[in-house]
């Protein structure tokens, strides 16, 4: 690792360290010649619960909060804990005794860090067992939580780091607290639009939601979809392997959504709102366009507000790439990409720090795609989807100035 990227002041565990392969990936493909954008990137919000806690605007709910903790009772559902895998991954368990400088803010310092190890220059970053809240059976819980965050969030983080940004947690499971949140945060610094978490109960073609699409239509902001999971899912009550309820259902709740979306013509009622599809992976998106154009060709009397087959809305969609199967065929994620219309509507994404995350190498070493298609899916397609300006993380731009004044 270069002397310039090493900070030596650092202790044995360090991010630095841990990517260090990761960071000899982006010095030899040279990242700085090009923009890299991570659409979808996390944290741990459950280690910064006494703040949070403190901005909750209930102040019964933050009593009651601050009693119970923002773990496994709190906001945390039991079911995250199986990602873990026991503690084998070491950057989720060990992230503690990485040391800060003093003054310096810990989230950001730290995903600042692994940012350059990895050569990404702007993140979206969202939470972790937040992403659970959808399943709760109290939406007041999921509207007070999330805001409390959303305003730690702006306050702390957006507001003083411009790599990065947020699509900010709706608490969908209650329209009228999603509304005031666009409402409130739509203009802060840093949002580049909203997220949906997608294990949850309620259809997407609700009549309780236009208000809230509409909104975002307006303000030209994305609706995203994050894919995730629930053990507590009657389905997936059969399945006695986590294996099988992870691999399921971050593509099972994404799949039912984007089906709803299309079938109940959202594409054609608001027209001008863009959507993505987060953490679900690539390979059931050929399958569900097959499926869905199969279905309304024979049925088109029940989706009569459509215009064009459900695979020519998909096409028109955004979707994330992690993770990405079916690395070992490249003909069958060849053919997935060209269904999908991947270089211009697939987004990069590691999932940083969880387990099954992907390097921007995952899309880079791809021998199938164009230099341009690289760098379309690698951050272009998202710096115009989000109009972002042109940004290099300092690493990138020192190695950048170093080649330039060597040649």
């Amino acid at each position: 690792m270069d002397s310039t990227f090493r900070d030596p002041a650092l202790e044995e565990f360090d991010t630095t360290r841990l990517l260090a392969n990761a960071h000899e990936q982006a010095v030899k493909r040279r990242y700085e010649d090009f923009m890299i954008v991570d659409v979808d990137a996390h944290h741990y919000e459950n280690e910064s619960h006494t703040e949070i806690t403190e901005f909750i605007e209930d102040p019964v709910f933050r009593n009651e909060t601050r009693s119970q903790g923002w773990g496994r009772r709190g906001v945390a559902d039991p079911d995250a804990n199986y990602q873990n895998m026991g503690g084998r991954i070491t950057r989720i368990f060990q992230r503690g005794k990485e040391k800060t400088p003093a003054g310096d803010f810990r989230d950001i310092t730290l995903t600042k860090r692994w940012m350059d190890a990895m050569g990404i220059d702007v993140i979206c970053l969202f939470p972790t067992p937040m992403l659970t809240l959808g399943m709760s059976p109290r939406p007041d819980s999921e509207v007070q939580l999330a805001r409390a965050y959303n305003r730690w969030l702006c306050d702390k983080v957006l507001a003083h780091e411009p790599r990065i940004r947020s699509m900010l947690y709706l608490p969908f499971n209650h329209p009228e607290g999603s509304i005031k949140m666009i409402e409130d945060f739509a203009d802060r610094k840093g949002v580049i639009g909203f997220m949906v978490t997608a294990p949850r109960h309620r259809g997407v073609f609700d009549n309780c939601y236009m208000r809230v699409y509409e909104m975002l239509q307006e303000r030209g902001l994305p609706l995203a979809f994050h894919g995730g999971f629930s053990w507590q899912e009657p389905a997936f009550s059969l399945a006695n392997r986590f294996i099988v309820v992870h691999a399921l259902g971050f593509t099972f709740y994404n799949m039912l959504h984007l089906s709803n979306w299309v079938m109940n013509a959202l594409p054609e009622r608001f027209p001008k709102l863009k959507t993505i599809w987060i953490e679900s992976g690539l390979a059931w998106v050929p399958f569900l366009m097959q499926r869905l154009d199969n279905e309304y060709m024979m049925r088109t009397s029940e989706a009569p507000g459509l215009k064009k087959k459900p695979s020519d809305y998909m096409r028109d969609m955004f979707f994330t790439s992690q993770p990405m199967e079916m690395v070992e065929n490249l003909d069958v994620l060849q053919q997935t990409f060209k269904l999908m219309q991947a270089e211009s509507q697939l987004l990069y994404s590691s999932d940083y720090p969880h387990w099954d995350m992907d390097l921007p190498s995952t899309i880079y070493d791809l021998p199938f795609l164009s230099e341009q298609g690289r760098r379309n899916i690698l951050g272009e397609n998202a710096r115009k989807l989000f109009n972002l300006e042109p940004l290099l993380g300092a690493a990138k731009q020192q190695r950048l100035a170093a080649r330039t004044a060597a040649q």
